[in-house]
């Protein structure tokens, strides 16, 4: 069955991303145990990710790269946040961690720690991948047309459609 749009799709994917040295290095994988399942079209991937499967049918393999612009952009030197202490509390982040964080809309997204100061912790923005160029490798294993009820929710409910919320 070819990847269209209201249908889930699970797949492999290897994504290899530049090291400073220039080679690649593997960052992360979806495997044949575990596959990334998703419904195709509902805005949960990058857009320029979906548009290089759009041709594919189960049992395809398929290898592109997506630049920094495509994938998460390029880094922004501005999206640092400098955010004072005392909003830590009892317990003060440690450099390199993962925080929550909301904006004044109720937007959710993260910064990591990228260092404390007496007064402050220093929060960079961007998205762990911004600026890099994404590489990736896989296989199409099942496609599916999406089930009333994942379409209802806006997302797929595992490789086979049953998962209970």
């Amino acid at each position: 069955m070819k990847i269209q749009s209201k249908h889930v799709v699970s797949l492999t994917y290897d994504l290899y991303v530049n090291q400073e040295d220039g080679s690649e290095a593997l960052e992360e994988s979806a495997t044949e145990e575990q596959p990334l399942t998703f419904l195709y079209g509902a805005g949960q991937m990058l857009p320029k990710f979906e548009e290089n499967l759009s041709e594919l049918s189960t049992g395809d393999t398929y290898e592109f790269r997506l630049s920094a612009e495509d994938a998460y952009g390029e880094y922004d030197e501005e999206a640092v946040a400098n955010l004072p202490i005392d909003m830590f509390k009892d317990e003060i982040p440690e450099v390199g961690s993962i925080l929550p964080l909301q904006d004044n809309n109720g937007n959710r997204f993260q910064g990591q720690v990228v260092s404390v100061a007496e007064d402050s912790v220093i929060v960079d923005l961007n998205h762990p991948m911004a600026g890099q160029e994404l590489h990736f490798k896989g296989n199409i294993l099942n496609v599916r047309p999406a089930t009333p009820e994942e379409l209802t929710h806006g997302h797929a409910h595992g490789p086979d459609g049953h998962h209970h919320h």
